[in-house]
């Protein structure tokens, strides 16, 4: 397995010989709403290119973070795309042809070999959202992904996996509390999947933020902390933070 981090949540899985693309932010701001004053993330370095020969697209939730549109919009519609509900209206809205809209429980396979599996994941509003559990099913070599720190209890039922990928701080707004939970969850995550790796998500990379929001947020923890953690509670399991635009062999 090789993984590239793209910063913030974007990813490029290379499993089983597929190259599938994880809540893809490749081009452009990252902005909420079309209100650059709210929130607004910006690239210190733009990426020298956008990722080819992709063999899937798997969205995790449709907010822009995750359903970036400028970003899909520069990306060839006839690309298989696995999605939660309300990613897969935004896709369906830009042309995508070949859609999986995934429930939890549901499993869509790639090229007879990579199976994805959608688990629970965070609550956005009324609708929780999707983490997915990626496996090859030549090799058993298993990812699961879910970005706000929202995992499941049910996991455990698919214990061990080789690659976590999940916040490891908490994002914290006045008022509205942790709408990342990585701190809180990072550890438990790790005691239920006992992961060879596991990798952070949502708050790296080279990206600058700016606005209203941001001005309000508070990090709680750090990857220096939870490998602590780990030490403490005698697990393996290694941390690795990724730099923007890094690839790591698994």
């Amino acid at each position: 397995m090789r993984l590239t981090y793209f910063g913030a949540n974007s990813w490029l899985i290379e499993l089983g010989q597929q190259r599938i693309l994880i809540d893809p932010w490749l081009v452009g701001s990252l902005v909420f709403g079309n209100l650059n004053w709210l929130f607004k993330g910006q690239r210190s370095k733009p990426l020298d290119a956008i990722p080819d020969r992709i063999d899937l697209i798997v969205l995790s939730q449709g907010l822009e973070d995750h359903a970036h549109r400028p970003t899909l919009e520069q990306l060839s519609r006839t690309i298989p795309i696995v999605a939660s509900a309300s990613a897969a209206k935004v896709v369906q809205q830009l042309g995508y042809t070949q859609v999986a809209t995934l429930t939890p429980s549901q499993t869509f396979t790639l090229g007879d070999r990579i199976e994805i599996r959608a688990l629970p994941g965070a609550p956005i509003g009324l609708q929780v959202e999707n983490a997915y559990l990626l496996k090859d099913k030549d090799s058993g070599t298993s990812l699961y992904y879910e970005p706000h720190g929202f995992p499941a209890a049910e996991v455990k039922n698919y214990a061990p996996v080789d690659v976590v990928i999940s916040p490891v701080v908490n994002l914290e707004l006045p008022l509205v509390g942790a709408i990342i939970k990585g701190s809180k969850t990072a550890l438990q995550l790790a005691q239920w999947l006992q992961p060879q790796v596991f990798l952070p998500t949502a708050a790296g990379g080279d990206v600058e933020y700016e606005g209203w929001v941001n001005s309000l947020l508070r990090t709680v923890g750090s990857v220096e902390e939870l490998r602590s953690q780990f030490a403490q509670n005698n697990l393996s399991t290694q941390v690795i933070d990724p730099r923007s635009g890094e690839s790591i062999e698994i």
